[in-house]
């Protein structure tokens, strides 16, 4: 549940991870109020929340209720008892939950239709689904929607097409959920479901101040759809400020009333929309000459398959007595890097650090070949069962690593920090905390521009419409994507970069022995 009522999001790891495999974050008042206003309308009656948690949605209806005069009822699910014992303890009546039953509701639905449905779903992403699960979710997907949605659905997406086929004629749904419900590769599938069935009313995002789960690492957005024909418009709202009662004004008022100071509110064609992406802002440039792709292709940094074996510090290949030469240098955090460059002056502060900058790159050559250090140490990791990990086992031999050509640049595509572009004059290779970025033409005079075109301001404006964004204004773009940046026109012209430029004169020369040049 990205859900979060009136408690205090949990500051320690355990914490956190105890909710995050629960995908519980409760829903602020602020929040619950507005969605709860759209789905009752002016009618009141009966409301049903498929995951209940602590009862925020109910609090809000009984607020909304007596401030317009309406009856209203509830029903529900919750897979989570404890948390309906919570609800109880924030004041709801256990009459008010005797129509709340404990179950799945993805797996084992009401056998009804419904006219109001609010809800901040499990917020469980794909990776923390077994694969009998997935594979459930799937045979759910092909039944309702006709089609499987890509692996990377994770539960709160089936939380929402299980309630929208439970929605009566001109009923009415409010969900919060993560920008990957419209950012996802499954993404143009659910949505062409959506759309072609339903009319998308609103949309709903937060500046990062704004967010109301300000210590989650994911970046919400509020739904409202009907059950109705679909519409060709939709309104698509940004929230500047916390704790406001702007929105639920606004939606109280038929989305008439704006408090601009809160609000920004805009009418969106829903082909515009979904070509940019419901989570970003309306596309101003919709015909750029140029996108990244042009100059560069784009490819993931190395995946190990075991960071802790084959990346390594200077001190322990010291001990291990492993020679240089079975070795090249490497960067695997963002962090580990402070500014647009890498330099060598910064692998030696690493170094003394005690941070890893040796990555162990060997050859498929038979294991005897190796001198005895290298042999001892690659059976001790055998002794580890590392050639059964599920990426390692896919190499022959399972120490063979993947093979890069330091890129001129590096992108570090998610972190705590804005994503960028770096210089990589240390000529590092990079682990997958990076991509890595090479230009179809390597003289240092088209180095030299393309990097300008890099570090643009305008052009770094524009990894929104091509990323996947999560807290705090992070944004992760992945390899495809980033090659379909768009490049403002007046940046080529400035820096008069040639469109045309020659291929590689090798395509498969930056990444010699793995066949995955997909976004992992």
């Amino acid at each position: 549940m990205l859900r979060a009522d009136t408690y205090r999001l949990p500051s320690s790891w355990e914490t956190r991870e105890h909710f995050r495999e629960k995908g519980q974050f409760w829903t602020p008042a602020w929040i619950a109020e507005p969605m709860v206003e759209y789905v009752l309308a002016d009618h009141g009656g009966l409301l049903f929340d498929p995951a209940v948690g602590t009862g925020a949605f109910f609090r809000a209806a009984i607020k909304i209720a007596s401030e317009k005069g309406l009856a209203v009822s509830f029903s529900g699910m919750e897979i989570d008892p404890n948390t309906l014992t919570q609800a109880i303890e924030q004041g709801l009546d256990p009459v008010e939950l005797a129509e709340v039953k404990i179950s799945d509701f993805v797996s084992d639905p009401p056998q009804r239709k419904f006219q109001a449905i609010v809800a901040n779903p499990p917020f469980i992403r794909h990776h923390r689904l077994s694969p009998e699960k997935k594979t459930e979710l799937k045979q759910i997907a092909a039944q309702l929607i006709g089609k499987e949605l890509d692996g990377r659905a994770g539960l709160h997406i089936y939380f929402l097409i299980r309630a929208l086929s439970l929605l009566e004629e001109n009923g009415r749904l409010a969900f919060i959920m993560p920008a990957d419900t419209c950012e996802g590769k499954f993404a143009h599938d659910l949505w062409s479901w959506i759309t072609g069935n339903f009319a998308l009313e609103a949309v709903i995002t937060f500046t990062p101040e704004a967010t109301p789960f300000p210590n989650v690492d994911t970046n919400p957005l509020i739904f409202f759809i009907r059950k109705v024909p679909p519409k060709p418009h939709f309104l698509w709202t940004r929230v500047y400020h916390p704790n406001t009662n702007a929105l639920k004004m606004w939606v109280r008022s038929g989305f008439i009333n704006v408090t601009e100071k809160d609000l920004y509110v805009t009418i969106r064609d829903l082909r515009e929309g979904l070509s940019t992406g419901l989570s970003r802002e309306p596309a101003r440039h919709l015909n750029e000459t140029y996108v990244l792709g042009d100059f560069v292709k784009v490819v993931r940094g190395i995946a190990t398959g075991a960071n802790d074996f084959f990346f390594m510090t200077k001190k322990k290949a010291r001990i291990l007595g492993i020679p240089e030469e079975y070795f090249v240098k490497a960067i695997g955090r963002t962090r580990d890097v402070p500014g647009n460059e890498i330099t060598h002056e910064i692998l030696e502060r690493l170094d003394r650090q005690g941070r890893p900058t040796l990555l162990l790159s060997l050859s498929g050559d038979d294991i005897e070949t190796f001198p005895d250090p290298v042999k001892r140490y690659l059976r001790s990791g055998e002794l580890l069962g590392l050639p059964k990990r599920p990426l390692i086992a896919q190499r022959k031999p399972w120490y063979r690593m993947e093979m890069r050509i330091p890129p001129p640049f590096l992108f570090a595509y998610l972190g705590r920090r804005n994503s960028r572009f770096i210089r990589n004059t240390a000529g590092v290779v990079p682990l997958t905390g990076f991509l890595c970025v090479y230009p179809k033409d390597t003289s240092e005079e088209y180095l030299e521009k393309i990097w300008k075109v890099l570090t643009h301001p305008d052009t770094l404006a524009n990894l929104s419409k091509v990323g996947k964004s999560y807290g705090n204004g992070a944004i992760k773009v992945e390899p495809r994507l980033l090659e379909k940046l768009p490049i403002p026109n007046h940046v080529i012209e400035q820096y008069g970069v040639p469109k045309q430029m020659r291929l590689f004169e090798q395509s498969a020369s930056y990444i010699t022995n793995s066949d995955d040049w997909s976004d992992r």
